[in-house]
Formats: structure tokens, C-alpha cells, sequence
């Protein structure tokens, strides 16, 4: 048997669909069921699907084998009425979240009306929002601060210019952890240490590291900590630092750090197990973080 601490419950966004995973819909949606069927279901997070394929939902889903989305809406705040309209549509679909896309040139105050009319129709649905990079980060974290949705921060791709450098990264955790605004992150987090990635050579940043970051920006450490705890690459000591949060540091830093897409569930269950954050208790005795 797996126990999932409260440290990592509900950290990993299933985003099979996404790449670099890019898994069939056929695929990903049994896939999905299974996960919260097994022994380690309280790591797992919503189902991460793009409202652009809606209309291929219904085939695999329904009132006997409903689905939770996260429901992605690139196209930005215009489109994302009609796209949960959609989604809601579909028998067996719940919608628990939408992660909204910011198009080039649209100002915080024109996304966030549009958004406040979403808020109003849903009251019940997470709205994150995909803080844009440059001159536009401050505004929307202004209007997120005000309007209490949350942030969503993009933190790799398929090309390098995609991976923010840690302190680009640590200066948005340090805005929106001492604004209090909870936030996920996307893209490009592979793995739970900071690493080369040996095929392309892309600069990876950690979803660990993002945890021991969190927790020095709530404290009020120097920025300096921040971005050294986005550089480490020694998991063992990103593991220990994690270890020993009390619980209600861990909670502090959830709180703020909500989850992360990923589009294997497989690979950051065992990275976490080899470090010591998971121990099944078929293997050893214990308990966890």
C-alpha cells in the first residue's frame, strides 16, 4: 500500500494529452480511471484536457465513467464561456478547474472583465490564469491579487526559449507567494530535481525545487534562497529540506504551490519513491513526509 502525504496530495495534473507524452485519447482517459484506482490515487489531480478537442470527449466518457477535467482554454478569457459550456455538456464530464490562456496584446483589465462574468455563471470552478511573460506580468498579478482567481506559470516548452532562468522563475514565486496567490505550474517539469535534459539540453527545473523555493519565499528569505532553491541539483538534500517541514510549513507551502502538469503520473511517483518522499508500505516501514 502507498500513503500519499498531505505535502504531495493532489500534486500531479494528469496532462497525458499534452507533449511531450501526447497520449491517444483512447489511451489517456482509461489510463486516467485506473490511477485513481490505485493505491497511490491521492497524488493524482484532475485530468488536464483542451477545450480546442471537446468535441472528441464524449466517446470515452459518461454518466458510468465520468471524468474531472481541468479544462485548458488557449484561445483566452473570450472563448472560455463557451468552452465550459461545452464541456459541462457532455454526460460524465465535471469541470473542477480552467486554465485560461492570455493571447499577445490583451490587457489585465479587459481579460479579467471577461473572466468576472465566467466567475459569476461558475462560482464553483478554480479559474487559473497563464500569467504572461514581460511587461504584462505585473498587471495581471495585480488583477489576480484582486480578483482572487489563481495563477498558472508556464515553465518550459518545446523550445528553449520556453524554460524561464531561476531568477526570472524565483521572482514570479516570490510575487505571487507574498501576494498570497495559489498557483500551478506547466510544461517542462519532467522530473522532481533540477536537470540538463541529455537530448536537448534544456535547462529543467524541478517540482521539488519549486516546493523548497515556495517555502523560502513564504518565510521572506532573500531572494538569493529563492533562486538557489530553484538551481539545486542535489535531490538528496531537496529531499531532506522537504522531510523536514513541520506539517504546518508543508501545508503553507501547498497552500500557495497547488500542482503541476505532468504527462506521466509513473515517472514523478517513482522519482518520489527513490527519494524517500513515498514509502510503500510493502517495502519498509515508516511514514512519510
Amino acid at each position: 500500500m502507498t500513503i500519499v502525504s498531505p505535502l504531495l496530495s493532489g500534486l500531479c495534473d494528469d496532462a497525458a494529452l499534452f507533449p511531450p507524452g501526447n497520449a491517444p485519447l483512447a489511451e489517456a482517459v482509461p489510463a486516467h480511471a485506473a490511477y485513481l484506482q490505485a493505491d497511490y490515487d491521492a497524488l493524482v489531480g484532475p485530468f488536464v484536457f483542451p477545450a480546442p478537442r471537446l468535441s472528441e470527449l464524449a466517446e470515452y466518457v459518461s454518466a458510468d465513467s465520468p471524468v474531472t477535467l481541468s479544462l485548458t482554454v488557449p484561445a483566452g478569457p473570450a472563448d472560455t464561456a463557451a468552452a465550459l459550456s461545452n464541456a459541462l455538456a457532455i454526460p460524465g464530464v465535471r469541470v473542477a478547474a480552467v486554465e485560461v490562456g492570455i493571447p499577445d496584446g490583451l490587457e489585465a483589465d479587459a481579460a479579467f472583465a471577461e473572466l468576472a462574468r465566467v466567475h459569476a455563471a461558475h462560482p464553483d470552478i478554480a479559474i487559473f490564469v497563464e500569467v504572461p511573460r514581460g511587461g504584462r506580468r505585473a498587471d495581471y498579478l495585480t488583477a489576480l491579487e484582486t480578483a482572487g482567481y489563481s495563477a498558472k506559470f508556464r515553465t518550459g516548452g518545446i523550445v528553449a526559449e520556453a524554460y524561464p532562468n531561476e531568477d526570472e522563475l524565483a521572482d514570479a514565486l516570490i510575487s505571487v507567494v507574498r501576494a498570497n496567490i495559489p498557483f500551478k505550474a506547466t510544461a517542462g517539469l519532467h522530473h522532481g530535481v533540477r536537470n540538463t535534459d541529455p537530448e536537448t539540453g534544456f535547462e529543467q527545473h524541478g517540482f521539488l525545487n519549486i516546493m523548497v523555493a515556495v517555502d523560502a519565499a513564504r518565510r521572506g528569505a532573500d531572494r538569493s534562497e529563492v533562486v538557489a532553491a530553484l538551481a539545486q541539483r542535489d535531490g538528496e538534500s531537496i529531499a531532506q529540506a522537504l522531510a523536514d517541514l513541520t506539517e504546518d510549513e508543508a501545508g503553507e507551502v501547498r497552500r500557495r504551490f497547488l500542482s503541476f502538469g505532468t504527462c506521466s503520473i509513473s515517472d514523478p511517483l517513482t522519482e518520489l519513491e527513490g527519494l524517500g518522499l513515498i514509502v510503500r508500505s510493502d517495502k519498509t516501514e515508516g511514514t512519510l513526509v
